[in-house]
């Protein structure tokens, strides 16, 4: 592979076409589209200002490199992508992709970035700021994920989740296949609407978590005291929750075991078959 060093562009499509290719130490100053319609790249202690860089690129590896804010929308339609040790602080990065690996990545404006992956694996990852990180993405893996990006996850299917800190509203809505462990989820309205939810080890805050949903299992998770009006409208639920859950509200069918339930509630809304079996073990 061929190396270019210690070099500036600006314009449009310098490096249009390029293959088999390390960039060590480029800055792309200006323009658009700077890297295009290229394949097989190695990008290290690089820095990219322009708009649009990085498109249309297969098979690449991107190191200890910086993308300013004017670098929006800067990676898009890029299959087998590796990132590692880099700042992100431009919007709407990583469209339309298959095949996305990021590690120690820590992303500044997170606005609708990693919308419609297949296949998406990220250790010790941060998002700040922004909506609808993950938007219709599937077959995610996660390991490491700091995030106080509002609305994350959803419309996603086949997602893994370990050692997770999600400070959010409406995370994971309209998902099927989620599985969370060893991780805080903290935000209202948890998993609304999705199916195939299995959390493992998890603690839970905010109000009105796990509601709407179909075939929802706990395991060993526990709950803040905001939690209230919890499982509304779920059925199939499997759930062993440590601690005090503050409230369940009109659940559908299964089965639901805490150490300690502060009140239930069971109106004239609650749907057939209303069968869930409560039980409080203290």
């Amino acid at each position: 592979m061929d190396t270019i060093s210690n070099k500036n562009y600006r314009g449009e499509r310098p490096l249009f076409g390029s293959h088999d290719l390390i960039l060590d130490n480029i800055t792309i100053i200006d323009g658009e589209s700077g890297i295009k319609c290229c394949q097989n790249l190695e990008c290290h202690h690089s820095k990219f200002y322009g708009k649009y860089p990085w498109w249309h690129v297969d098979k690449s590896l991107i190191t200890d490199c910086y993308f300013a804010p004017e670098s929006r929308s800067a990676i898009w339609y890029s299959n087998s992508m590796v990132m590692r040790d880099s700042v992100i602080d431009g919007p709407k990065f990583f469209r339309e992709m298959k095949d996305l690996t990021l590690e120690n990545v820590k992303i500044n404006d997170a606005d609708e970035t990693f919308w419609k992956i297949d296949g998406l694996k990220i250790k010790n990852v941060e998002l700040h700021e922004g909506t609808y990180p993950f938007m219709f993405s599937k077959n995610i893996f996660v390991d490491g994920l700091i995030s106080d990006a509002k609305y994350v996850f959803q419309y996603c299917q086949n997602v893994e989740v370990h050692h997770a800190k999600i400070t959010t509203k409406d995370s994971f809505w309209e998902c099927n296949n989620i599985t969370v462990y060893d991780s805080d989820l903290n935000g209202e309205y948890l998993a609304w609407h999705s199916k195939n939810i299995r959390l493992v080890r998890c603690h839970i805050n905010g109000e009105q978590p796990l509601c709407y949903m179909d075939n929802v299992i706990l395991e060993d998770c526990t709950f803040d005291t905001a939690c209230d009006r919890a499982f509304e409208d779920c059925s199939n639920i499997k759930a062993s929750i440590k601690g005090t859950l503050t409230n369940i509200k009109n659940p559908i069918s299964g089965k639901i075991v805490a150490d300690k339930i502060g009140s239930i509630t069971i109106n004239e809304y609650v749907k057939a078959p209303n069968n869930c079996e409560i039980i409080e073990k203290l």
